[in-house]
């Protein structure tokens, strides 16, 4: 029989199964790449959010002078006696008051007004003179007692505000900074005082036994003096007061200052 043309037998099996082996190992490949895409992008071509970084650790609030006296109020309290008036704060849960001891010294009666307005005697529970410091026991406590929280140490341009009474006008807040430490004055009553913190907020008198009060919120001070060196005794940018601790451990407080 005369042939058509040249039979085409196709390549020889061993080239076949190479090819064989070529397309299927390019089939992986393509699988491999779609599934990293897919993996890499998501679905419907979206990219992935990056995770997020931890977040730094959160430093300690630092309160404004407003924020600094809505939360002192309810702990600030008005103090009167026969001879004077002066300012001082609650410490603890049964309400004992924290003060400058020449506000109360001497006096046959003490008038303590809380922030709601109600009023009780009181009478002096532990004074430590060589400090200027008095802890008074109220004879009939508000319904809420808010106890001061009390803070640790001071530095040397902290901010700080003053909450008092001074010359008779209540709640009075001023605002200033730490401006030295260890400091040494001459109380009312001609005793030395020394350890004190100096300040520069506004205080005059009135504000006597009234807290300092750091940006956090914590009373770190007991205001005791003004520095003035006429007999006029208004302020002239130096206060003092008794570190907390002394004053807590002076007026026989039981709530131990924070770190």
């Amino acid at each position: 029989m005369t042939s058509s043309g040249p039979v085409e037998t196709g390549p020889p099996a061993p080239l076949r199964r190479r090819r064989a082996v070529v397309i299927g190992a390019a089939m992986v490949l393509a699988f491999a790449l779609t599934a990293f895409v897919a993996y890499r992008w998501g679905s419907g071509g979206t990219p992935q959010a990056t995770p997020t970084p931890s977040a730094p650790p959160r430093t300690p609030t630092v309160l404004t002078p407003a924020e600094i006296f809505s939360v002192m109020a309810a702990s600030v309290v008005s103090i009167e006696t026969a001879t004077g008036e002066g300012t001082g704060v609650i410490v603890n849960a049964r309400g004992t008051v924290l003060t400058a001891l020449h506000v109360v010294n001497g006096a046959e009666s003490i008038t303590v007004t809380f922030a709601d307005g109600s009023s009780s005697a009181a009478v002096v529970a532990g004074a430590d003179p060589d400090n200027d410091i008095a802890a008074l026991a109220i004879e009939t406590p508000p319904e809420v007692i808010v106890p001061a929280v009390l803070g640790g140490g001071a530095r040397i341009g902290d901010n700080v505000v003053a909450i008092g009474n001074q010359l008779g006008l209540n709640d009075s807040t001023t605002s200033g900074v730490v401006s030295g430490l260890n400091r040494s004055t001459s109380g009312n009553d001609g005793t030395n005082l020394s350890g004190l913190i100096q300040f520069d907020a506004a205080v005059n008198p009135g504000s006597s036994g009234g807290p300092l009060v750091n940006s956090r919120g914590q009373t770190i001070g007991i205001v005791v003096a003004l520095a003035n060196p006429t007999d006029a005794r208004t302020f002239i940018g130096i206060g003092f007061a008794v570190p907390i601790g002394t004053a807590v451990a002076g007026g026989r407080g039981d709530q131990q200052p924070q770190q």
